[in-house]
C-alpha cells in the first residue's frame, strides 16, 4: 500500500493526470459548454504564457529554463498550474518575514573565527575558498576544534545514535524528512519519552510529506501529549499551498549541543536494513560529529524550527562551549541549502569540489537527475585525466528516475567518467570524495529537487578521519558494483536512448 501511494503522488503521475484532465476539459468543454470554451482556453492559455515569460525573465540556469519550458509548453492548458505547483517558488509574506528574523538571529548566533581560516588558507587555498563561499551564502562557519566519525550503514549509525541520546542531560534535537514506525523510530521515542520525563527537552521536526504514509495521522500532537515538542513541517493540504513542493529533506540530530548526526538516514526500518523493499541491503551513510562544528547544526535547526512556528528565541542559551578535543581532526563546516535564497548552494558546494579535483572524485548518489552544468563538471573532470567514478543503485526505489539516470551513463563513460551500480541493493547515500582530503557527506542527492526545491544540509570535512573512513568505504564498495561499460549502455539501449532521453524533457517534476 505504501509504494501504491507513493507512486500515486509522484510528480511523474500528476503530470499523467493533467495531461488526462487535459484531454477531458476539451471534451467537456466541447460537448457542454461549448460556447465558454473560448474563454476557459484563454485563462488557461495566459497562465501559461505567463509561466514561461516569468522563467525567461528569471535569472536561473539557462538549462532548468529550458528543463521547465519544454513540458510547460506540451501541455498548452495546464502547464501553467504545473509550474505553478511544482517550479514556482512563492514565499508567503508571514514566512518570508519569520525567515528574515530568523536569518538576524543565525548571524548573530554564527561568527567564523578568523584564525582558523587562516589556518585553512595556509594548507590549501582553494579549500580555504570554498568554505568561504558557503560562509558566506550559508552563514555558516569552519572549525578545527572538531572531530567526526563515517558511518557507511544505518546500523552503527543508529546504535550510536541510541547510546548518545541516552546521555542527553538537556536537550536533544531531531530533524528528519522521514519518521516511520518500526524497530528503529520506536527504540528512539522510548528514550525521548523516558528522558522528556527526566526534564530534558526534546524538540522534532519531521516532513509531513516524507512521513505522510508512514505515521497515524495528527502524530505531532500524540507527541506532544507524551511531552515531545513537535512540528509537521509543510503540512500537507493537497492543491492549496504553493510551498508545497519544498520539502525538509534534511536530517540532523543535536544531542546537548555536544554530539550532532547527520547523512542520509532517516528514521525507518529499511534504513537499518530491518526490512527490505528494495533488493537485499540498503546501502547509506552518516556522520557523527563532536566539538565546536556542533553549534553549527543546533543554530540550523532552531532557525528551522523558530520557521515553522513563526517564532523568536535567544539560541545562545543552547550553546555549549566545547572543551580542547585532544582527538581533534583536520577541518569540519556543517552547512545549509534552502530553496528560497536563488543561491543553489547544494550543488555550487559540489561543482566546486569537482573543479578543485586533482586526482579523483568518488560520487555516491541514488539519483543522477541533473543540469548540463554538472554533467559538463564531471566530464571535464575526467577529461582532464582525474579519476570520476558515480555510484548509483543497482535496484531502484522509483522506475522513471531509475531510467533517467541510466540514460547518463553512456554520455559520461564516453566522456571517460567510470559509473558503477550497487548490485545489493538500493544505495541512498550522498557524499563526494575528492582527492583524499576533501569531502561532503549529507542530505543532497544529484538531483533537481535537492538543488532547487529542498531544505538540504550537509558537511564538509577537510583531513578529517571522517574522509579516511569515507574512502575505505568507496574502495569496499566498488568491489561489490556493477561497472556500467558501453557494452551494457548497447544491451539497455531503449532505455538508454528512447525512454531516458524522453524522460528529461519532464525531469524537473523527478
Amino acid at each position: 500500500m505504501r509504494k501504491i501511494l507513493q507512486r500515486t503522488l509522484n510528480r511523474v503521475v500528476i503530470t499523467a493526470l493533467l495531461v488526462l484532465l487535459q484531454v477531458l476539459f476539451f471534451l467537456i468543454i466541447l460537448f457542454r459548454w461549448g460556447n465558454y470554451y473560448l474563454w476557459f482556453s484563454f485563462a488557461l492559455r495566459f497562465i501559461t504564457i505567463w509561466a514561461v515569460i516569468y522563467i525567461i525573465w528569471r535569472p536561473s540556469n539557462p538549462a532548468v529554463k529550458l528543463a521547465w519550458v519544454v513540458p510547460i509548453l506540451m501541455f498548452p492548458l495546464f502547464g501553467g498550474v504545473l509550474y505553478l505547483f511544482f517550479g514556482h517558488v512563492i514565499v508567503p509574506k508571514k514566512l518570508r518575514e519569520s525567515m528574515e528574523r530568523t536569518d538576524e538571529l543565525v548571524k548573530k548566533s554564527l561568527a567564523q573565527e578568523e584564525s582558523v581560516m587562516e589556518s585553512l588558507q595556509r594548507e590549501d587555498e582553494a579549500v580555504a575558498n570554498q568554505c568561504r563561499y558557503v560562509l558566506s551564502y550559508a552563514m555558516t562557519p569552519v572549525y578545527d576544534n572538531s572531530s567526526s566519525v563515517y558511518f557507511s550503514d544505518g546500523l552503527p549509525f543508529w546504535k550510536n545514535l541510541l547510546a548518545d541520546l541516552e546521555k542527553a542531560e538537556r536537550f536533544i534535537f531531531l530533524e528528519f524528512f522521514i519518521l516511520g514506525e518500526g524497530q528503529m523510530w520506536n527504540s528512539i521515542l522510548e528514550i525521548l519519552e523516558r528522558k522528556a520525563q527526566e526534564g530534558v527537552e526534546i524538540r522534532l521536526i519531521y516532513d509531513d510529506v516524507g512521513s505522510v504514509f508512514l505515521l497515524p495521522k495528527k502524530y505531532d500532537r500524540t507527541l506532544e501529549k507524551r511531552g515531545i515538542k513537535c512540528v509537521a513541517f509543510n503540512r500537507l493540504v493537497p492543491l492549496l499551498s504553493l510551498v508545497l513542493n519544498n520539502r525538509d529533506h534534511r536530517k540532523i540530530v543535536v544531542v546537548d549541543g555536544k554530539t550532532a548526526y547527520t547523512g542520509g538516514i532517516n528514521l525507518s526500518d529499511e534504513y537499518i536494513n530491518y526490512t527490505h523493499p528494495y533488493g537485499e541491503h540498503w546501502k547509506d551513510a552518516g556522520v557523527r560529529i563532536e566539538g565546536d562544528a556542533v553549534w553549527n547544526f543546533t543554530v540550523m535547526f532552531l532557525q528551522m524550527w523558530n520557521m515553522s512556528r513563526y517564532t523568536e528565541e535567544d539560541y545562545k542559551r543552547y550553546f555549549s562551549p566545547a572543551e580542547k578535543l585532544s582527538a581533534a581532526d583536520g577541518y569540519v563546516q556543517p552547512y545549509m541549502d534552502t530553496p528560497f535564497d536563488n543561491e543553489t548552494l547544494g550543488e555550487n558546494v559540489y561543482l566546486n569540489m569537482i573543479g578543485y579535483a586533482k586526482r579523483r572524485v568518488f560520487i555516491y548518489t541514488p539519483y543522477l537527475v541533473t543540469d548540463n552544468e554538472m554533467i559538463t563538471a564531471l566530464k571535464l573532470a575526467a577529461k582532464r585525466g582525474v579519476d570520476v567514478r558515480i555510484v548509483t543503485p543497482g535496484v531502484p526505489d522509483k522506475k522513471f528516475v531509475y531510467w533517467l539516470t541510466q540514460s547518463n551513463y553512456q554520455n559520461l563513460i564516453e566522456a571517460g567518467v567510470r559509473v558503477y551500480q550497487y548490485t545489493p541493493g538500493f544505495l541512498h547515500a550522498k557524499c563526494v570524495l575528492v582527492d583524499d582530503e576533501l569531502a561532503a557527506v549529507g542530505t543532497v542527492n544529484f538531483d533537481y529537487r535537492s538543488f532547487y526545491h529542498h531544505f538540504e544540509c550537509g558537511a564538509l570535512f577537510y583531513r578529517a578521519q571522517a574522509v579516511e573512513e569515507l574512502r575505505a568505504d568507496m574502495e569496499k564498495t566498488f568491489d561489490v558494483c556493477e561497472e556500467i561499460t558501453m557494452d551494457w549502455c548497447s544491451r539497455k539501449f531503449v532505455k538508454s536512448n528512447i525512454i531516458g532521453p524522453l524522460l528529461k524533457l519532464l525531469s524537473p517534476l523527478m
